[in-house]
């Protein structure tokens, strides 16, 4: 597939992290955008709905039918909870990589999904097959698969923050604690009064703080990667609105098994773990990764410390939540699935300021 242009197709393409598809696919030298779908925007040019595109695409949004993505060899799911898993089936069906944004294939257990996002899933037997899309993880899973399950933006910031420490033993799994924050793109765009300008400005909360829809999501994920299965998980996750558009920030805290273990070791581990992911960026020790330094890219930069006093380290971990927390992802794991080099078209350098 590297010798040959990949055409795409996107369902849902009127919210942000549709039009960051949009953004991105438009700056990737071997894909080819032929269909985008919206039941709402049916007939509309994408220019016109969106301006910043009016040098980038000549399409229209056409409504979703049976067949439509036929010719596509790799579709984007772009859409809210619960849409991606009807269209799935036709999509893999018909031989093309099918990508969803959303949270359908992401848990694996069909029961569990049901609690949590309070509808019925109604494709349970792909569940099994579907491939969580974070490469620093999975990238040889995802090669060659038909189906890939992009991870949610707060659990990409915690894993790639947590992934050297249990593959490794260096903290007790059942201390875990996620304190994040997130910028209110994280929230879709659909209208909603929670966040209204005049809502979210000057103003800072918690926000699912009793059970979130990304505590199973992390929980699940951070059980493989223990490195003694029997040790189980014990994950605290409370995220944050900011006043800001976009970006991830989760300060993670964990208990140091090993208290002979520096922490200068502990981060020549995270050097080692992420030596060959070209998107994670590993900040000297005593760095403070700000959001800003990740906005528009699909990076993720990471800081090691250990508080004062304590046997407790601190990872800091940023990405921005629509391209490394979204569709930059999606990108990276189209090209990993489809034989591309899984940098191309999204090694271009944050936006400052």
């Amino acid at each position: 597939m590297s010798n040959s242009t990949i055409s795409v197709g996107i369902i849902g393409g009127t919210g942000y992290t549709g039009v960051e598809l949009l953004r991105l696919l438009a700056a990737h030298p071997n894909t080819d955008v032929k269909i985008i779908t919206s039941r709402s925007e049916a007939g509309r040019r994408v220019a016109d709905f969106f301006p910043s595109l009016r040098d980038s695409y000549d399409l229209e949004f056409q409504a979703p039918e049976v067949g439509i993505f036929s010719d596509c060899d790799v579709v984007f799911s772009a859409t809210p909870n619960g849409v991606a898993m009807q269209h799935a089936p036709e999509v893999i069906n018909s031989g093309a990589v099918f990508i969803d944004l959303a949270a359908d294939f992401r848990l694996k257990d069909p029961e569990q999904w049901q609690h949590w996002y309070q509808m019925h899933h109604t494709c349970p037997e792909l569940l099994r097959d579907a491939v969580y899309g974070l490469p620093e993880l999975f990238f040889d899973e995802i090669t060659n698969c038909r189906l890939v399950s992009n991870p949610g933006c707060y659990p990409t910031a915690t894993i790639l923050g947590l992934a050297p420490l249990l593959r490794e033993n260096v903290i007790d799994a059942g201390s875990i604690i996620v304190d994040a924050k997130s910028g209110v793109t994280g929230a879709g765009r659909a209208a909603n009064i929670a966040t209204l300008f005049s809502e979210v400005s000057d103003s800072f909360k918690a926000y699912g703080a009793s059970g979130h829809r990304h505590h199973p999501e992390i929980a699940q994920i951070l059980q493989t990667l223990t490195a003694d299965a029997k040790q189980h998980v014990g994950l605290t996750f409370i995220p944050h609105l900011v006043p800001m558009l976009r970006g991830i920030h989760a300060t993670i805290y964990a208990d140091q098994v090993d208290q002979s273990r520096s922490l200068e070791s502990i981060h020549a581990s995270f050097d080692g773990f992420y030596a060959d992911k070209p998107f994670v960026d590993v900040l000297p020790l005593g760095s403070h990764p700000e959001t800003r330094t990740v906005k528009g890219s699909n990076f993720c930069r990471i800081g090691l410390h250990r508080a004062a006093g304590s046997n407790k380290l601190v990872v800091l971990s940023v990405i921005d939540n629509l391209v490394k927390g979204a569709a930059g992802q999606a990108i990276q794991n189209m090209n990993i699935a489809l034989g591309e080099d899984q940098t191309t078209g999204l090694l271009s350098a944050p936006v400052l300021p």
